[in-house]
């Protein structure tokens, strides 16, 4: 693609699962340079090992609680994407000022970083649980939503672009829930689950990474981009996992935790009138229409506006799949080297 040939980027979070895919791809589009930021030396290494010590790889260890640090790390990109956050959510649930510094303070501080070096294009990585939060996790990505949006409102000039994305969990991501009940299963233990109708979204790597892509080439800055995506029975899950690994397994029911959802909410009714429906994805447009200019929108010009007779909202009870299309992505995706 060319949106990369030639760039310098920057990843916050850079070391994690999602910096990880994001860099495996990016370097197939001769990149400039990639700089990973991360406040952890080890994973640092890591990423160093798992790319053999690509010279176009620049390792800046930092926090995006450090704004002269992001000053200094964003100083000639063209593209970051932020990607670093405490995700936990019950571990956020009882420590909601370390969730606020990361989640909130962090992702303004990169904004005012970028803008004061004009950084073209950034792209904030959220999460469905922005969506309508019902927790400390979610009500954080929420405001820090409302700041990439907002931003490109009074951002004092063309650049830079703001835009957001917004999914769930990646399937092989660390602490997603399929690896999690593989091991489990392996071990012929009881699987622990919280409640039995819910439902979760099915995303892959690849697929997150393309959201991404979507975003930087197709923005103009104040939208959220949502892939359309299948769901799931986390029943149907363990079923197909089962049948994977050959067990039948013991299902414990141990209620639903602190800050959980039953079913996750990618597009409420409230954004709606909105969204568009634009190739592979939604997109959610911004309700302050000041700095929009639809001639510059392809996913205006291109895409299907939805309204509220169309489509009350996106939910993942609503986009349920059968166990034999469950499985099929699980093979396709979690199985197989990307």
């Amino acid at each position: 693609m060319e949106i990369f040939e030639g760039k310098t980027i920057l990843i916050t979070g850079g070391t994690g699962f999602l910096g990880r895919s994001l860099i495996r791809r990016i370097l197939k589009h001769n990149p400039q340079a990639i700089r990973v930021f991360s406040r952890d030396e080890v994973k640092h290494y890591k990423v160093q090992q798992l790319f053999n010590n690509d010279e176009r790889l620049r390792f800046l260890l930092g926090d995006v609680r450090d704004l002269d640090r992001l000053r200094r790390a964003t100083q000639g990109c063209d593209i970051v994407i932020h990607a670093a956050a405490l995700k936990r959510v019950d571990m956020i649930e009882y420590n909601v000022g370390e969730s606020i510094k990361t989640n909130v303070i962090g992702t303004l501080n990169l904004v005012n970083a970028c803008t004061e070096n004009k950084v073209k294009k950034v792209i904030f990585i959220s999460t469905d649980k922005a969506c309508e939060p019902v927790n400390s996790y979610g009500a954080c990505k929420f405001v820090s939503e409302r700041i990439f949006v907002e931003s490109n409102y009074s951002r004092g000039g063309p650049y830079p672009q703001f835009t957001c994305v917004r999914y769930g969990n990646v399937m092989q991501s660390t602490g997603s829930v399929i690896p999690f009940f593989a091991e489990k299963i392996k071990r012929q233990e009881k699987i622990p689950l919280t409640h039995a109708e819910m439902t979760r979204f099915i995303i892959s790597a690849n697929q997150a990474v393309d959201l991404v892509f979507d975003a930087i080439k197709y923005g103009i800055g104040g939208e959220i981009f949502v892939p359309k995506l299948p769901s799931f029975k986390v029943t149907q899950l363990i079923n197909v996992l089962d049948k994977i690994y050959g067990h039948k397994s013991e299902i414990d029911l141990i209620g639903v935790r602190p800050g959980e959802k039953i079913h996750e909410l990618m597009i409420n009714s409230s954004e709606i009138p909105y969204t568009y429906e634009f190739k592979n994805n939604f997109v959610i447009t911004s309700q302050i229409q000041d700095y929009i200019n639809e001639k510059n929108a392809i996913y205006m010009l291109e895409g299907k506006k939805l309204n509220l007779i169309e489509m009350g909202d996106f939910c993942s009870k609503d986009t349920l799949v059968s166990d034999e299309e469950v499985s099929e992505i699980i093979n396709n995706s979690l199985f197989r080297k990307n």
